[in-house]
């Protein structure tokens, strides 16, 4: 799913709420059509409060807390769609909220390897158009993950291709991320690495530069099934310009329903 590609310091994650087909048909499938439609499409939602929205590294909320949440539905063939949104800094050019609305398949091709691809628009819906210019973008991904002993091992790569919002050039951010639960405890660490090259590299406007290197490491603690809190350290090799580009902890709380 979308998170796969774009990594967030906050909380998302896919939990079965309720069969939509078993509910549409409730009142003329038989029991057998019920519960096999029940278990055919699947929804989750999520709801977080972070410290410092952290994307790819740098802050889209100034170093404040932002509120964060979305909502995903899901095939059992493995196509899925949904959207999430947060609160960000507000400027001329995005506004104050960021929503992003994602399509695509994820499903294993063979013996523990994942694939997941799909395309992701980035819509700002306050700070469309006008003198500050467009914001909004399109950005296909896709990412392959599996286990080594008791690592997960995510590699991607999203793609941008050239549009107005992007200063008609393209953008790449290719990532490995690694997380390994430790036995018998509730806590998981995390650490993610990616390289983000091209329109978006040059966060800092520094002259003949167009890419940049981001890093995280993170400590996830499960409070409850459905609870996470997570710790983060993350940093960039961008010059470090206060509450965007420099090193930060990041402390998230988060919910799944």
């Amino acid at each position: 799913m979308r998170t796969s590609d774009k990594t967030k310091f906050g909380f998302k994650t896919r939990s079965s709420l309720f069969g939509i087909s078993a509910a549409l048909l409730a009142s003329v499938a038989t029991p057998a059509l019920a519960q096999e439609e029940e278990s055919s499409i699947t929804i989750s939602g999520n709801a977080a409060v972070t410290s410092d929205y952290r994307f790819r590294g740098l802050s889209f909320s100034d170093g404040d807390i932002a509120i964060q949440g979305g909502i995903d539905v899901s095939h059992e063939s493995g196509f899925y769609i949904g959207t999430w949104g947060s609160s960000i800094e507000d400027s001329a050019t995005f506004g104050h909220t960021e929503l992003d609305i994602y399509g695509g398949w994820s499903g294993e091709v063979t013996s523990g390897i994942t694939l997941d691809v799909g395309l992701l628009y980035f819509f700002y819906p306050n700070g469309e158009g006008g003198a500050a210019g467009p914001s909004d973008y399109f950005e296909p991904y896709a990412s392959v993950s599996g286990t080594v002993g008791p690592v997960e091992v995510t590699s991607g790569i999203a793609y941008a291709w050239s549009q107005d919002s992007l200063g008609n050039s393209d953008n790449v951010y290719i990532y490995t991320g690694v997380s390994a639960g430790i036995p018998d405890t509730p806590i998981t660490l995390n650490a993610n690495i990616g390289i983000n090259e091209g329109s978006l590299g040059n966060p800092t406007g520094v002259l003949g530069v167009n890419d940049y290197v981001d890093w995280m490491l993170g400590v996830d603690f499960a409070v409850t099934d459905n609870l996470t809190a997570t710790l983060a350290y993350t940093d960039t090799d961008a010059p470090a310009i206060n509450n965007f580009t420099d090193s930060a902890i990041v402390f998230t709380l988060g919910v799944s329903f």
